[in-house]
C-alpha cells in the first residue's frame, strides 16, 4: 500500500537548482570521507547478476527481483536488490589485504516496494565491505564501525551547511545502541516501527542491533536474509528526521556470517537449498574472508541532510498519481 504525508507548512530550504547542486556536493564529500574512515577503495559494481550464482540479495525473502533474458548468452539475469553478497566475493577475487575494503556505487530496482515518503522502487546506495580479523567478530568492533560512519555523516553535514547557508539541519553525533529485544521490552505494546520512532525521538541517533532472528518476545523486529549478516552481530542505523517527525533508517549493516552462522541461519530460515549455490559453498568451506559491510542510502542521506520531506525531492523515480497530486498540491517539487 502506498502512503504519502506532507507536513503542514513544509517548504524546501533550497531551490530546485540548489538542491541538485547540494546532492552532488553531499555525494562527493561523503564518499571521500567514508573511504578515508573505513580504508575503502572504490570499485565498479554490477547492475545485473546471474541468479544461479546466489549473489543477489534476497532481502526479506519475498521480494521479486526484476528478471529478463539475454539472448546473446542464452541466460537469465536479475537486476540486483543490493550487493551484500557480491561484495564479499569481490574482495576474495580482487585479493584485498587485511583491514582494507571496497566501496561500490550501487543502483537497484525493488519492484515490490511500497511507496511512501522514504521508499521508492529505485534504490541508490553506497555498498561497502571490508576484510576483518576473525577475533574482531564482536559487538565492540561493530559499534566502533558504526561510530565512524556517524562521524562521517555529521562531518559531511558540517561542510554542506558551510556551502548552503539556508540549511538548518542538526544531527546528534552520539550513538545510542540497543538490541531489538531490549527495544521491544521498552515498548511491548508498540509495533517495530513505532518503537523505532519513539526511541529515535528521545535519543536522535540510534543503532538497533540483532535484527533477523527471533527476539525474546517470540517476534522478529524485521526480516533479514540468512546468508549475509550474522543476526547476532548486525543492526540498523537511524536518525531522527525532524521534518517528518520520524526515525529515518540510513544504513543496514553488520558483521557477515561465518560458516557456523550461515549453517545455522539457513536452517532457521528454511533455505537449505542455497547450500549448493557457488557463493554459499565457498563460505561454508571457509574460502571467503571474514568481513563487515553494509549499505548507506544515497538518496536517504541527501534527504536527511537537506531536510527534505519526500525522497522524490532528491532522486528521479516513478510515482503513483496520489503521490504526484499530493506533492503538487503542497508545492513539493519531485525530480
Amino acid at each position: 500500500m502506498n502512503k504519502i504525508e506532507i507536513p503542514d507548512a513544509y517548504f524546501s530550504m533550497l531551490s530546485l537548482y540548489e538542491t541538485q547542486e547540494a546532492i552532488g556536493t553531499i555525494k562527493s564529500i561523503f564518499e571521500k570521507k567514508l573511504c578515508m574512515a573505513l580504508h575503502l577503495k572504490r570499485v565498479t559494481a554490477p547492475l545485473v547478476v546471474d541468479p544461479l550464482t546466489g549473489l543477489n540479495d534476497d532481502l526479506n525473502g519475498v521480494e521479486r527481483p526484476v528478471s529478463f533474458d539475454i539472448p546473446a548468452v542464452d541466460a537469465q539475469a536479475q537486476i540486483v536488490h543490493s550487493l551484500a553478497k557480491w561484495k564479499r566475493m569481490a574482495l576474495y577475487h580482487y585479493d584485498f589485504p587485511m583491514g582494507k575494503g571496497l566501496l561500490a556505487d550501487m543502483n537497484a530496482i525493488r519492484r515490490d516496494e511500497d511507496l511512501d515518503n522514504l521508499h521508492s522502487i529505485y534504490v541508490d546506495q553506497w555498498d561497502w565491505e571490508r576484510i576483518m580479523r576473525k577475533e574482531n567478530r564482536n559487538l565492540d568492533y561493530l559499534k566502533d564501525t558504526v561510530r565512524r560512519i556517524v562521524n562521517v555523516i555529521c562531518n559531511t553535514l558540517d561542510e554542506v551547511c558551510y556551502h548552503f547557508e539556508n540549511l538548518n539541519t542538526e544531527l546528534c553525533r552520539e550513538v545510542t545502541f540497543i538490541t531489538s529485544s531490549e527495544l521491544a521490552a521498552l515498548y511491548p505494546d508498540k509495533t517495530a516501527k513505532e518503537r523505532e520512532n519513539l526511541f529515535a525521538k528521545e535519543h536522535k541517533t540510534i543503532f538497533i542491533m540483532q535484527i533477523g532472528g527471533v527476539m525474546e518476545n517470540g517476534e522478529r523486529h524485521d526480516g533479514r536474509a540468512p546468508d549475509y549478516d550474522d543476526w547476532n552481530l548486525n543492526g540498523d542505523l537511524l536518525f531522527w528526521h525532524e521534518p517528518l517527525k520520524c526515525a529515518m533508517e540510513i544504513s543496514s549493516m553488520g558483521i557477515r556470517v561465518d560458516a557456523k552462522a550461515l549453517d545455522e541461519q539457513l536452517t532457521i530460515a528454511g533455505c537449505n537449498e542455497r547450500r549448493e549455490l557457488p557463493f554459499h559453498k565457498m563460505l561454508l568451506n571457509g574460502k571467503l574472508p571474514y568481513t563487515i559491510g553494509g549499505g548507506i542510502g544515497q538518496s536517504r542521506l541527501c534527504m536527511l541532510l537537506l531536510g527534505k520531506a519526500h525522497i522524490g525531492e532528491v532522486q528521479a523515480s516513478v510515482w503513483d498519481k496520489e503521490t504526484l497530486d499530493a506533492c503538487r498540491k503542497a508545492g513539493v517539487e519531485l525530480l
